[in-house]
């Protein structure tokens, strides 16, 4: 990894003169009251190695006839430079190189140069990012939309759901109505049936009664035709015998009631509201079924590419133990950007801003008077163990400051001038911006 071995800053905002020897792992603080040049000396290295999108608005410090001097020597042997009236780029290359701007490109990660870029973007952004340098967003973003359209699927069936539900427990419900309505036309049939079959009981009653007088007279006939005796008797003897079976015939007979169909064809049009009810009632709970048996589909399905979701980001090379992506937000140790300690934002902002660019050894952080003491020893352990760099401005004068910054000069060295070399023929091929 590429780091700063050495940094010196003439004339820029309100540094007048500093030189500084960062570690080369763990934290430089650069300790100082507020306005005395702290923040100047990171937006020199971003201007230095940034390029002139990161020159600041008025480089020039107030007061000064020297125009801005910068020098930053790499750990891989690049010497970065800017001076003169245009303060123009010059990358010395030991190696023989060719590049300018575009070399420095290649390994300072824009982050790790201007990390607020990274701190104030908004947490699908930084998940965003997060995802890309591990390779999975494409994959993730694919899952997410097809749980957010299985979601919503299943938020349209549960709504549906609970209205057959609900409209199922407010039909009423009769226990005596037959399964399917009644036509009066059917009743009428039935009825035009049973007065037909009474009529034939009330022939055959007729006709016993018919048989029976017609018997009487006959007896009588008998006793009154003597001489006639014989052909009476055979006579007789066949009517005996219709008598017997007339009487068999109507010896069972039991007229049916014609009153509950007649009732019936009265109220058909409540028995068959009743019918229409029920069927209803009926319908509405098998809906009802049908679309929870959707919805637990739906919600399965929506668990599995959960679950692929999780396995994506679990098996995936994440930058920082305890950092994930949960509903499109960062994720370290359980919790969410905005509950994250200053700390802990500084922890997982430096490891992903190592991960876009592995060969950028450093990061630039202003303002780190939000971390007390012992978290800052902590985060400069951190550092130390990940063998990055950091340089880094914070209010205060205390012993856990590298440096002080005085009134734009290193507490210690005041009226020490950078010396500016003059413009030579350098030994290793050198480049100004542009020049490729």
């Amino acid at each position: 990894m590429i780091k700063i071995s050495k940094l010196e800053i003439e004339n820029v905002k309100r540094v007048k003169a500093v030189k500084i020897e960062p570690t080369s792992s763990g934290l430089t603080v650069v300790g100082g009251k507020n306005g005395q040049g702290k923040t100047s000396v990171l937006d020199s290295i971003a201007w230095a190695l940034g390029g002139n999108k990161y020159r600041p608005s008025q480089p020039d410090r107030a007061g000064s006839a020297v125009p801005p001097y910068l020098h930053l020597t790499l750990s891989n042997g690049l010497i970065v430079e800017r001076k003169g009236k245009n303060s123009d780029l010059k990358v010395i290359d030991p190696n023989g190189q060719k590049g300018g701007q575009q070399l420095l490109d290649s390994f300072v990660e824009e982050l790790a140069i201007d990390l607020p870029k990274f701190m104030n973007s908004t947490s699908k952004e930084k998940a965003n990012i997060l995802l890309r340098i591990i390779g999975v967003g494409d994959k993730l973003k694919e899952l997410e939309t097809q749980e957010q359209q299985l979601y919503n699927q299943r938020h349209t069936i549960g709504q549906i759901t609970d209205q057959k539900t609900k409209f199922a427990k407010e039909q009423p419900f009769y226990q005596d109505a037959p399964k399917e309505p009644i036509s009066a036309s059917e009743l009428i049939r039935q009825q035009q049936d049973i007065l037909a079959r009474n009529g034939e009981n009330q022939r055959k009653r007729h006709r016993l009664t018919q048989i029976q007088a017609a018997y009487a007279s006959q007896g009588k006939e008998i006793e009154r035709l003597q001489l006639l005796l014989n052909e009476a008797q055979g006579k007789y003897a066949q009517l005996g015998a219709d008598l017997e079976i007339a009487q068999k015939d109507t010896l069972d007979l039991m007229d049916e009631s014609t009153e509950e169909l007649e009732a019936n064809i009265q109220q058909i049009d409540e028995i068959n509201r009743k019918v229409r009810a029920n069927l209803d009632k009926d319908k509405a709970e098998t809906d009802a079924n049908d679309y929870r048996v959707q919805y637990e589909s739906l919600t399965g399905k929506i668990t599995a590419i959960r679950q692929q979701k999780t396995d994506l980001l679990t098996n995936a090379n994440l930058p920082l133990p305890g950092l994930s992506v949960e509903e499109g937000e960062l994720v370290y140790n359980g919790q969410k950007w905005d509950n994250m300690s200053g700390a802990e934002q500084l922890r997982v902002a430096t490891a992903i801003v190592r991960r876009l660019k592995p060969n950028c050894g450093f990061i630039l952080l202003d303002k780190l008077e939000q971390m007390d003491l012992e978290t800052l020893n902590e985060f400069g352990q951190w550092l130390e163990q990940e063998g990055l760099q950091a340089i880094a401005t914070r209010v205060s004068t205390g012993d856990e400051c590298s440096i002080i910054i005085e009134d734009g000069y290193v507490a210690g060295q005041e009226g020490v001038q950078v010396q500016q070399q003059p413009e030579t023929v350098d030994p290793a091929p050198t480049w100004k911006a542009g020049e490729f």
